[in-house]
């Protein structure tokens, strides 16, 4: 027992690892990327938070789904040979989402910034 709080932060800092980075590209950047149709924006937050607001133009593709297994269908709305911008609210969860689709061969680059400064940026805000 003396040695589970020593294995809790080693399985803590290993899952952390396999993470994928956040991109060092700029919110400017990844508008223009979207809007030059190089890029796509997926949305990796749950159901709940997509119906609160959303980017106009993202794909939903939540977390959870993809954490349940990923298949065929999910990936379906995800276009190869572009970047895939994922986002949530803090960015954790879009690096989680990135490293479970970079093993599909997506150039996936997860974003720090959330859904708040997204559309602070001046990203368009789906309507409901």
């Amino acid at each position: 027992m003396k040695y589970l709080p020593t294995f809790c932060l080693i399985v803590l800092f290993a899952a952390v690892s396999i993470a994928a980075d956040h991109t060092k590209d700029s919110l400017a950047t990844v508008k223009q990327n979207i809007e030059n149709k190089k890029a796509v924006l997926v949305d990796v937050r749950e159901k709940s938070e997509w119906d609160e607001g959303h980017v106009k133009g993202a794909i939903f593709l939540p977390l959870s789904g993809l954490r349940d297994g990923i298949t065929p269908d999910k990936l379906k709305p995800l276009p190869k040979g572009k970047i895939i911008y994922l986002h949530c609210v803090v960015g954790q969860r879009a690096k989680v989402a990135g490293s479970l689709l970079e093993k599909y061969n997506y150039k996936v680059r997860p974003l720090k910034p959330g859904y708040d400064e997204i559309i602070s940026a001046g990203f368009p805000k789906a309507d409901k």
